[in-house]
């Protein structure tokens, strides 16, 4: 008997999947188990084993398409020479409808090209450089077009079409949510610049004894720290029952820039890892979600997210909370500035870093109160790196 393999739900905020690969084609006899197919979806490309047994015998949606969760993607029968109904259109991501064709007017008689008097140089010219000899005023005999009258006519060259290209899973959930944080949320920032020579001192102390930390895996060990002291930042917003939320958790997002958008993996009490361990885990996780293999309960949920362009030079920016966090901490480049230490003019190290919060739950005094505290540990990081 025939049966139809729809598209699977493979995360909560799942609406649509593009088929990336058929592993099977048309024909196929499939067992439990089976790879079948990968899909990518908002968060990830995901691989989709058989269920059931039994032979494919039409595929639906290809491969490059898309469709809504629970449309249908093949049709399966027990054996390979049981008839199929006759499939009815499947449910795609997005229906466009393509605008009617204006109606056609009757043909009209084509007017004779002229032929324009030039000199075969100025043939040659205008030929070569695309220009159109009815639109050149000849200087010679009789009108003639000659050479030297191409000299100040500009070539025409076409312009370069707009190129279109579909948003990818990823890049749609991610402008939904931007907007959505934008559009809602009441932002307001805090900007905070920070010596972290000492800190930058203590990294390349650890390069020479083989451990490769960025700057980074102390930011985010620091952070995590001052989170442990602030619990008031460490909270969201539920906005449809408008309560604050208390996260017992001190779980750091970390912004990843992956092909066709952003991924913000999870590090799970970050708090209570030592740096080492915490730096591995942020290698790993930036290296599946680049690969497209996270799995959910590596980025779903999260408490903070710090988001760091500072590898691009960007002096400083204001980034958009990831809802519904309460918070998030954008960290610039490290640039070398004079500064004044125990009355004298010396060179630092400095990183401007900018808190985004959510006004309705969090006060401008209790921002001010973590982002003190941050500065105070990533200045001092054996306060930190000690825990």
């Amino acid at each position: 008997m025939p049966f139809t393999l729809t598209m699977p739900k493979l995360s909560p905020t799942m609406e649509e999947g593009t088929i990336v690969k058929w592993h099977k084609k048309e024909g196929d006899r499939v067992v439990p188990g089976d790879l079948l197919l990968e899909i990518s979806t908002d968060k990830a490309t995901n691989e989709h084993n058989a269920l059931d047994g039994g032979f494919l015998r039409k595929i639906l949606i290809g491969e490059g398409k898309s469709a809504v969760v629970n449309a249908p993607l093949a049709i399966f029968t027990e054996t390979a020479d049981e008839a199929i109904p006759v499939a009815a259109a499947p449910a795609a991501a997005k229906v466009e409808i393509a605008p009617a064709a204006a109606p056609q007017a009757a043909p009209t008689a084509t007017k004779p090209t002229k032929r324009v008097p030039a000199s075969p140089l100025a043939r040659h010219i205008a030929k070569t450089r695309g220009l159109d000899l009815e639109e050149v005023k000849g200087t010679g005999p009789q009108g003639r077009v000659m050479s030297r009258d191409l000299a100040k006519v500009e070539t025409k060259t076409p312009r370069p079409t707009m190129k279109e290209s579909p948003l990818s899973p990823v890049r749609k959930v991610l402008a939904e949510r931007i907007s959505y944080s934008a559009q809602t949320i009441p932002h307001f920032f805090l900007h905070q610049e920070v010596d972290v020579s000492t800190l930058a001192a203590m990294r390349e102390e650890t390069k020479k004894q083989g451990l490769e930390f960025t700057v980074n895996d102390f930011i985010v060990k620091a952070t995590a720290t001052a989170l442990k002291s602030h619990p008031d930042i460490n909270v969201s917003y539920d906005a449809e029952r408008e309560l604050l939320i208390q996260y017992p958790a001190i779980d750091i997002c970390v912004a990843v820039t992956v092909a066709g958008g952003l991924f913000t993996p999870v590090i799970r009490d970050a708090d209570t890892k030592p740096l080492a361990a915490l730096s591995a885990e942020i290698k790993t996780l930036a290296t599946r979600a680049r690969d497209g293999k996270l799995k959910p309960e590596e980025f779903l949920g999260g408490s903070f997210t710090i988001s760091n362009l500072g590898m691009f030079g960007v002096t400083s920016f204001d980034s958009i909370i990831n809802p519904p966090q309460g918070a998030i901490l954008a960290v610039g480049t490290i640039q070398e500035k004079p500064i004044v230490k125990n009355g004298a003019v010396t060179i630092g190290k400095l990183v401007m870093l900018t808190l985004s919060c959510d006004h309705r739950i969090i006060d401008g005094a209790q921002a001010a109160g973590f982002l003190k505290s941050l500065k105070t540990f990533l200045e001092n990081p054996v306060l930190f790196l000690s825990e």
